[in-house]
């Protein structure tokens, strides 16, 4: 059996190892468009603030790993253009030499991500203006802030943008973040998103919102961004704007997509062709809260995904249970975290819910170092279903963040999570958790 993978990061590999330990009959190629395989993109931020020395402590397995130990025929600036189900057949372009490739398959995965939105405004392609997915575009960034680079102006107040802004402002950069939203954060709701301005404004961020970037100013290097209402001073810009999947030869191939472009896959990640799969940040994931299919580009969900794709592939069947939206994130010296629904997701899809807010402690009061935990519950005003929590603090996030996914992909109501037998210590816990102290309170 011939299997093509287009795309060698965390779903693509996943993917490949999971055919060469299942199925050794089974000859695997996998055509990478870039230069580097395998690597934690959720790193890169790190990496530009310094914490993380080397790109290549981001590297999960190299790419002599994959050729020398396991035989994969792992190829690099391979950047596959066109996919002929009928032909069976991926047909694309050698980057290096520029030469043409076609290769045949009997099963075929994409694989391909998903990149960063550059808009089309004019200056976008001046010197100092990045953007930050790949390694090569880390490498880009640390090496352009040079120490006449004093002011950073990150466009998005997303995961990234956020992330960014804290670890500029640890290389020293003055840092400011421009998002055409009337806050930061808008994948949580309100109150989370007002922790994280006072926590931006703390440590310096500049906050300019509802204005839309219209167009960048400079000979050669950027000089301002121009907004709508302003013009702001920057040395260096970093595009944050949110990312595409990686579908347009998908789409032409005549694979169904989803409203996002993301490549529509069932449970075993198969796509609407016979013998294609589809799994990572360019394909869907069913989100059992929602129970509909979503778009939640994580590398948690591009491991799994891959994981089941290729063992699929390779004759052993499994089927991907879903996602319940569960994401974490450091921001400064807070801690955000949220799983399930937020209020506009329950309002837009007309699910009746009960919203409740409660600040609890991230362990016993009268234990040292205890911090404030601020939590926001949602449940199902007909079923006493929970639909989602968010939270935020100093520590002790990640923990109810966890119990609240768990709950949730058992679909478990909200005297269900008060009736869970959690762990209990004054250095970690009070008698009641955090979630279950909230819980009693509806």
């Amino acid at each position: 059996m011939k299997v093509v993978i287009i795309g060698g990061d965390a779903a693509g590999m996943s993917a490949a190892m999971q055919i060469v330990r299942n199925n050794k009959e089974a000859s695997v190629t996998v055509l990478e468009k870039g230069r580097h395989y395998s690597y934690a993109q959720c790193g890169l931020p790190y990496y530009v603030g310094g914490l993380i020395e080397e790109t290549d402590m981001l590297v999960a397995r190299k790419l002599e790993t994959f050729r020398d130990k396991y035989g994969i025929d792992a190829r690099i600036e391979h950047e596959v253009k066109e996919l002929d189900p009928e032909k069976q057949v991926v047909i694309g372009t050698n980057t290096a030499t520029g030469e043409s490739f076609e290769i045949a398959y009997d099963k075929c995965l994409i694989a391909t991500g998903a990149s960063p939105i550059i808009p089309p405004l004019e200056g976008v392609d001046l010197e100092g203006i990045h953007v930050l997915k790949t390694i090569p575009d880390a490498e880009k960034i640390v090496e352009d802030m040079k120490e006449d680079v004093l002011s950073v102006t990150i466009v998005g107040g997303g995961y990234i943008g956020l992330e960014l802004a804290e670890n500029m402002v640890e290389k020293g950069r003055k840092v400011r973040i421009i998002d055409l939203a009337d806050r930061l954060g808008t994948v949580y709701d309100e109150e989370i998103s007002g922790y994280i301005h006072e926590e931006a404004e703390k440590n310096g961020v500049e906050i300019v919102l509802g204005q839309a970037v219209k167009r960048f100013e400079g000979d050669t290097r950027v000089a301002n961004v121009v907004t709508e209402n302003g013009v702001y001073r920057s040395d260096m810009v970093v595009l944050a704007m949110g990312v595409r999947p990686n579908s347009s030869f998908a789409k032409k191939a005549g694979l169904n997509v989803h409203e996002s472009g993301a490549i529509s896959v069932n449970a075993y990640m198969e796509t609407s062709v016979g013998n294609v799969y589809g799994a990572g940040d360019c394909a869907t994931q069913f989100h059992r809260v929602k129970e509909l299919d979503d778009y939640i580009p994580l590398g948690t969900h591009a491991n799994k995904q891959g994981r089941i794709a290729g063992s699929n592939i390779a004759g052993v069947v499994k089927t991907f249970q879903g996602v319940v939206g569960t994401s974490i994130m450091k921001f400064f010296d807070l801690t955000i975290g949220r799983t399930g629904l937020s209020e506009g997701e329950a309002e837009e899809l007309g699910i009746p819910y009960e919203a409740l807010t409660f600040e609890g402690r991230s362990h016993a009061g009268y234990y040292p170092e205890s911090e404030k935990l601020f939590l926001k519950l949602l449940r199902h005003r007909e079923t006493d279903r929970l639909l989602g929590v968010q939270a935020v603090g100093k520590t002790g996030v990640d923990k109810r963040i966890d119990v609240a996914a768990t709950a949730l992909y058992h679909g478990m109501t909200i005297a269900d999570l008060e009736n869970l037998d959690l762990s209990y210590a004054p250095p970690f816990n009070g008698v009641w958790d955090p979630l279950q102290q909230a819980a009693r309170r509806y």
